[in-house]
């Protein structure tokens, strides 16, 4: 066989071996194995959000409102120094009892809540507007609320 015959026919059979192997391009994807189906990382049950917003508190006032939200405004969980959502909850049960709030007893500290514990703090120094707005005169009156209680 001369050279040129060989490194035809050497082409031929390797094209004919990937085709039937499916491992060139454009080959016919039906020989190819379907990929796997997309599993999710985590499951939803075991994934539990924790939204920590302390408001500018320490650790030290955080776990101070968290002692008086659990004697006075049925807070379960633990004394962390971390406002998650649990002590958000008794909190927010606190404003709508006393301070004006009407929203959702969700957990979620939005303008709402704000506006409601802005309320509350008039009675810390707090003088700046009920707006929903957490500014520094909102913060330096709920450390004088931890402080205090």
């Amino acid at each position: 066989m001369r050279p040129n015959v060989m490194t035809r026919t050497l082409v031929s059979v390797a094209a004919a071996v990937g085709i039937a192997a499916g491992g060139l391009a454009g080959a016919g994807t039906s020989f190819a194995a379907s990929a796997p189906a997309a599993q999710p990382a985590v499951s939803a049950e075991s994934v539990t959000v924790l939204a920590v917003n302390n408001l500018g508190l320490s650790a030290a006032e955080a776990k101070k409102v968290q002692r008086w939200l659990k004697t006075y405004w049925s807070y379960t969980g633990a004394i962390d120094g971390q406002l998650g959502t649990g002590s958000w909850k008794a909190f927010q049960r606190c404003l709508k009892a006393n301070w004006g709030y009407t929203g959702a007893i969700d957990g979620k500290v939005g303008s709402g809540t704000i506006k409601a514990l802005q309320r509350l703090l008039k009675n810390w120094g707090y003088n700046g507007a009920v707006d929903g707005i957490w500014g520094s005169g909102s913060k330096a009156a709920f450390k004088r609320f931890a402080n205090g209680i």
